[in-house]
């Protein structure tokens, strides 16, 4: 039975920004969208969410591995590739501040909690920018691989936004530790995210996806029922100490600064038709001058 707001897409041959591969009981499911360091479009988004949960359906897989195609995993939300602004046209968004919660609620909180929770094992396999929106997802695995040269950053408070949707740093890094890279806006190196805890095991590029796919076999010998409950009891002691309740406020604060950033320049259709670094420039001017 399809999953509740599930668009269900009834051939995965048909997807145009995932591949998927299967050895043995381990699906592996790769974002292909190299040429914009695989940046989150609403297409990809609604497409791996049917990939996520086709594997959750499939009784004989037993581990999933997320991944991103060329030298990075992923550079957070499609932000307005000609790809995106298209799509955009063709599927208009609700107008209005009730519609953009609901998109970014649907799309980027609601989508990636649901992930958190699949009953089945999920590794994400890192390399080079892990950043904004791609830290979210990879946060939402229960495990990450990380290459040496993976960078990770949640650079939100650079375009005056508080943070991103899903707001996970806090239980990954410690509270001082993640008031610094939220404040600085840096980026995290791979070795430093394991010691902080986000990363599970850091491993040289060339052996990355050997090291991912060996860890997920030795998963996948498990007993799926006794993986499906041990995955349950940690995010549901979790949640008893409040995670879910306090994802669900971050999310709030964060709509609170799309107001602010609509008038700053730095969200909606005119910061659309600005470079990154002239977005930042809009800060650090207005900083400048106060």
């Amino acid at each position: 039975m399809p999953h509740a707001g599930r668009r269900v897409i009834h051939d995965a041959d048909a997807y145009t920004t995932l591949l998927t591969e299967r050895t043995g009981a381990v699906v592996k499911i790769t974002t292909n969208r190299p040429e914009v360091l695989n940046a989150q479009s609403r297409i990809l988004l609604e497409e791996l969410d049917d990939a996520f949960l086709r594997a959750v359906d499939d009784e004989t897989v037993r581990v999933i591995i997320l991944a991103g195609a060329g030298k990075h995993f992923s550079a957070g939300h499609d932000l307005g590739s000609p790809q995106e602004m298209e799509d955009q046209k063709k599927t208009p968004l609700e107008p209005g501040f009730k519609g953009e919660y609901r998109r970014l609620w649907e799309r980027f909180f609601e989508n990636t909690m649901r992930w958190r929770d699949l009953p089945k094992p999920t590794i994400a396999q890192v390399q080079g920018y892990c950043i904004m929106g791609g830290m979210m997802i990879a946060s939402a695995c229960d495990i990450i691989i990380a290459s040496e040269d993976a960078l990770f950053a949640d650079r939100a408070v650079k375009w005056g936004g508080s943070h991103v949707q899903y707001f996970s740093m806090p239980w990954d890094f410690g509270p001082r530790k993640t008031k610094e890279y939220l404040f600085t806006g840096r980026f995290i190196s791979a070795a430093e995210a394991e010691r902080a805890g986000l990363v599970n095991r850091v491993v040289p590029r060339e052996k990355l996806e050997e090291e991912t796919m060996a860890l997920a076999q030795e998963i996948a010998e498990r007993d799926p029922y006794a993986l499906k409950l041990a995955k349950a009891s940690v995010n549901e002691m979790l949640d008893a100490q409040g995670f879910r309740q306090a994802m669900e406020n971050a999310f709030k604060n964060y709509m609170l600064t799309i107001p602010h950033r609509i008038e700053m320049g730095t969200y909606g259709p005119k910061a659309r038709e600005k470079k990154p670094k002239d977005r930042f420039a809009v800060l650090n001017k207005k900083a400048m001058s106060s």
